[in-house]
């Protein structure tokens, strides 16, 4: 059969290749068109668009980027009737994933969603398109089906977290090479920092993120180079010697961690599966944040606290994000008992997220469904 795949970012290009894995596995004769990245044309996709000619972080750049995005939508349109595929499968990614599930669905296309997009946070309105463009929903969270089915009587599909099996599937290193060929201290323990994956949010994050690296001497602080940008735009913030850098290294950093600092996103569910004690950060835009704000209807930005639902682990947002509150929210994860009850809490969240095969589930379900 024919699929044609759509993901706009580095987290939804790691879940489409384990995906393209799971239907090749499943389906022998899988024609596989994507708009994606590296790792889903590595694992057999063809690729249409790369996600580094979509990723817009918050209000204002969307704005600023709309002729392209336009543009991009015109394209997909025209992309997916020349393929004619048998399903198109949408990975998070909502407001263009959105507006191409409506096209599809009135074009006569079977539409498929995995990961669904996070309308329990905001604008949950939009389980109205959900319903009259999704013909099948494959959610990875678990308070997500019950959101769905109890709350809005739309039945999905749980496959349980692909994170699990990307995490099993990853290939490390062994300690002393992963630092050796880093160029890192062999002695320090490592704080990772993982600043997210697009320009503008790593450009707000590692400023704040490094000024605590001096109250930790006995730590060295390592970024983890995003695979979508490029190791010269991290040179100016690795501060001559006293900063490491790992490029396209995320899941080996986060294995010798010791602790992290991360920006909110996929990343802090990441983090916590690899069991790295974390101070969760988010600073925006002001305008998108003040947005935000006003849409959001969470206590919690973390995955890892949304899933268990109580604060686990401690996130400073805005204007919380400073020095001072980052430097005293470290000092308690490094050592101590709260270090010790977020590794606890994080045993339990493994559990609630389900076994392994979440990307060969939704791949067997995408076939039969077809």
């Amino acid at each position: 059969m024919k699929y044609y795949i759509i993901a706009g970012e580095a987290s939804g290009d790691l879940h489409g290749s384990n995906l393209i894995k799971a239907l090749k596995k499943r389906d022998a004769a899988a024609n596989i068109r994507c708009w994606g990245g590296n790792l889903m044309q590595e694992a057999g996709g063809h690729l249409a668009k790369h996600y580094k000619d979509m990723a817009f972080m918050g209000f204002l750049e969307v704005i600023k980027n709309i002729p392209t995005i336009f543009k991009n939508i015109a394209f997909c349109k025209e992309d997916i009737q020349k393929f004619q595929p048998d399903v198109v499968i949408f990975i998070d990614f909502s407001g263009f994933n959105l507006r191409i599930a409506k096209w599809a669905k009135e074009n006569g296309f079977k539409t498929n969603y995995y990961i669904s997009p996070q309308i329990w946070a905001s604008r949950e309105g939009r389980i109205k398109k959900i319903k009259r463009d999704i013909d099948n929903m494959y959610v990875i969270l678990p308070f997500e089906k019950d959101f769905y089915e109890k709350k809005h009587n739309y039945p999905v599909h749980f496959v349980g977290h692909p994170l699990i099996d990307a995490i099993e599937n990853t290939k490390i290193v062994d300690e002393s090479t992963f630092r050796s060929e880093n160029s890192l201290d062999p002695n320090k323990p490592i704080i990772a920092l993982l600043p997210g994956s697009r320009k503008q949010e790593v450009q707000k994050m590692l400023q704040v993120m490094l000024s605590v690296r001096f109250d930790f001497p006995n730590y060295q602080f390592v970024i983890a180079g995003a695979p979508s940008l490029t190791d010269d735009f991290y040179h100016p913030f690795l501060k001559g010697d006293t900063v490491g850098y790992v490029s396209n290294q995320t899941y080996a950093l986060l294995t010798y961690a010791h602790a992290a600092l991360v920006t909110s996103g996929t990343a802090t569910l990441e983090t916590a599966l690899f069991q790295i004690p974390q101070v969760v950060c988010y600073k925006g835009n002001w305008i998108s944040y003040q947005i935000a704000k006003r849409i959001i209807t969470l206590d919690y930005i973390s995955l890892v606290n949304l899933i268990m639902d109580k604060e686990v682990v401690k996130e400073l947002i805005q204007g919380d994000l400073t020095t001072k509150n980052l430097k005293q929210e470290l000092g308690k994860i490094v050592e101590g008992p709260q270090r010790e009850r977020i590794l606890d809490d994080y045993q339990i969240l493994r559990k609630k997220l389900g076994g392994k095969g979440a990307s060969q589930l939704a791949a067997n379900l995408i076939v039969e469904n077809v």
